[in-house]
């Protein structure tokens, strides 16, 4: 007799509503009751009803996404493009987020998937080089951006470096000597932050222009709020800058916000350039000169690279990144 949603339900100790409600990617599910009825659905052998090509072939024809955090643009967007690109080859995917938080990040890679989803993309920005092993998994899976690099799966990447140079060297080009850069992770060593903020340094060293370490802003989480707050700290400490570097377009966008309330011309007095090109930065007043890492591209090539490795494709795993496109806009030409 097939196993049933209720009989998932049981087992787990929970209603067959909370089941729907995991297996449809749910985000505001406990992550101990996630876990719980994943276990469960393993455990019993149950498979989604999706078609009968699908049960006889053991495929369930959903592959999952695992990202940082959807109220970012730049994931938010990305998901919309991998959802594009899946259905393009009959998938469907399941979204679950993860807080950028290790934990959390280790959880997704550990917790039993068992018949619930055929591959997964994966998008750590918690975990460092030490979890490398923790990358071999029974699912199928493709990281995508920068944080672990030389992995044993494959892996699709931001070209963070080449980027945010061609970001500088705009500025630079612009006659711009006094480029503040917002969004900085001082303790870290693996991660979007560092690269982009050693590309940015790297740069100004490349063209003899010092590195103004009193123009390096810190920014925990980078959202619009974060950006503002960092350039208030700036403009409140007196330093003289003349371009602003956010290290991706929300920061950007919090501190033209900023700028823009304390009489600053946007790019007279002061020129501005994000990374990440979400749909925003076409739209804002003025538009957001912005590095555009190739988010189609990338989701479209992970999407092709699980399939394969969903089919049992045995090729040696590779490391693809995807070409940048920098946006001259408004705030930087005027």
């Amino acid at each position: 007799m097939a196993v049933t949603m209720r009989d998932v339900a049981r087992h787990a100790g929970v209603s067959p509503k909370t089941v729907s409600n995991v297996m449809n990617g749910y985000p505001y599910i406990r992550e101990e009751t996630r876990i719980k009825v994943l276990a469960s659905i393993d455990a019993l052998g149950y498979q989604l009803n999706i078609s009968a090509r699908n049960l006889k072939s053991g495929r369930t024809g959903i592959i999952g996404l695992a990202v940082p955090e959807l109220s970012l643009p730049y994931f938010g967007e990305l998901a919309d493009a991998v959802i594009e690109a899946a259905d393009q080859h009959g998938l469907t995917v399941m979204i679950e987020q993860t807080g950028a938080d290790r934990d959390r990040e280790l959880t997704v890679l550990n917790r039993p998937r068992g018949h619930l989803v055929d591959g997964l993309l994966y998008s750590p920005l918690g975990l460092g080089q030490e979890d490398i092993g923790q990358l071999t998994t029974n699912t199928p899976m493709v990281l995508l951006g920068e944080r672990i690099f030389h992995s044993p799966v494959d892996h699709v990447m931001i070209d963070n470096v080449a980027g945010t140079k061609a970001a500088v060297d705009h500025l630079l080009q612009l006659g711009r000597r006094r480029i503040a850069v917002l969004g900085v992770h001082p303790d870290e060593k693996v991660g979007t932050a560092a690269i982009r903020y050693g590309a940015y340094a790297a740069s100004l060293a490349e063209h003899d222009v010092p590195v103004p370490e009193e123009l390096a802003l810190p920014a925990g989480r980078w959202h619009r709020s974060t950006g503002a707050e960092a350039m208030e700290r700036l403009l409140a400490s007196g330093a003289t800058f003349d371009a602003v570097l956010g290290l991706n377009d929300t920061l950007a966008l919090g501190a033209v916000r900023v700028l823009t309330r304390n009489g600053y011309r946007i790019p007279d007095d002061v020129a501005v350039a994000g990374f990440d090109n979400i749909d925003e930065t076409k739209y804002s007043t003025p538009t957001l000169t912005t590095v555009d890492p190739g988010r189609a591209q990338i989701a479209r090539k992970a999407v092709e690279l699980l399939v394969k490795r969903m089919a049992g494709d045995d090729f040696e795993h590779e490391e693809i990144v995807a070409p940048y496109e920098l946006h001259v806009r408004e705030s930087t030409v005027g």
